[in-house]
């Protein structure tokens, strides 16, 4: 049977990763015959500098590459540079960069001469990718969490960027109460990135006052009364904001509150004021969503309520035959 356009055309992909990433990257090669997964030995020499060696670096030459990488901490970020900057000048048709989490800015402010954007930094280092065979790097990236980071990047890489929220969309539509689901924001920030691709569900948009020296979450638009509300962001580092909201929602009359994030962060264990096992929060969220963009935060929740992990991997494969 002769094969259709679609069919002839796909690539064949080598797909490397860093090991945090085997599980993700296991998953992404399971979706497809065309991806192959690779092995880097990770090693590092007495004085603790990485001692890193790509298996099979001969084979590579005129195929198709990517790597998945995880940017949790600064101390990884070295060694996986090594490697992707290497990876071009191994003769390969193209490479392609998975970044999941783009990890620098979700915290910078720049208001005063002095700050530092690290955000532009990391940006200016993936932008001097060398450039392979096939022209230069494409860099895969999810709900990147301030959107005027996309212009950081140079001419250099191609950027791409893609968005958890289908994931979202399917795991709402799957639940019992599914005709009951509001979809809430905590700041005007993730109303104006979030809210075009959530426009089939009812909405209510929350706020932050300034009352004294505090911040008080209030409800700015919206009725949640008797629904289901889900709220909805691009990350999540200590929770604070989810769990004002969360007592906003209930106290307008909301019956349940779930909450969705592509990227768990959450430093310092700060997940576990979510887990049900705690007094009082199985009241709070009957689901937390995430996605396996932080694959130590996968490990750490892995069957503990209220969380669930909506992969990313379907949509990384489909990404990397583009």
């Amino acid at each position: 049977m002769a094969l259709s356009q679609s069919q002839t055309k796909r690539k064949q992909v080598h797909l490397f990763y860093y090991p945090e990433c085997e599980d993700l990257a296991r998953k992404v090669a399971a979706q497809s015959n065309n991806i192959t997964l690779q092995t880097i030995k990770w090693r590092s020499f007495d004085d603790g500098f990485p001692n890193i060696y790509i298996n099979n670096a001969q084979d590579l030459r005129g195929q198709h590459v990517a790597f998945l990488a995880s940017f949790s901490s600064t101390g990884v970020i070295f060694e996986q540079l090594s490697v992707i900057y290497l990876l071009p000048r191994l003769f390969v048709a193209s490479l392609t960069l998975v970044l999941p989490f783009f990890p620098t800015g979700s915290f910078e402010r720049m208001e005063d001469e002095g700050d530092v954007a690290t955000a532009f930094t990391l940006s200016r280092m993936l932008t001097n990718i060398p450039i392979s065979r096939g022209g230069p790097t494409s860099l895969l990236i999810y709900d990147i969490h301030a959107l005027q980071e996309r212009f950081y990047f140079g001419d250099h890489v191609l950027p791409l960027f893609e968005t958890g929220i289908p994931l979202l969309k399917q795991r709402l539509h799957q639940l019992p109460d599914a005709d009951n689901i509001v979809v809430a924001f905590p700041d005007d920030g993730a109303w104006k990135r979030f809210h075009k691709l959530l426009d089939l569900f009812p909405m209510v948009v929350c706020t932050k006052v300034r009352e004294g020296d505090k911040r008080i979450v209030r409800l700015k638009e919206g009725n949640p009364a008797g629904c289901h509300v889900v709220i909805v962001d691009d990350l999540v580092q200590s929770g604070g904001t989810l769990y004002e909201c969360q007592k906003v929602l209930a106290a307008h009359g909301a019956v349940k509150v779930s909450a969705y994030v592509t990227h768990g962060v959450f430093p310092n264990r700060s997940w576990e004021r979510f887990t049900h096992k705690n007094e009082g929060s199985e009241k709070a969220f009957a689901y937390f969503w995430i996605t396996d963009s932080c694959p130590l935060t996968v490990k750490a929740i892995a069957n503990k309520a209220p969380f669930e992990v909506l992969s990313l991997a379907g949509s990384i494969a489909d990404a990397l035959q583009i």
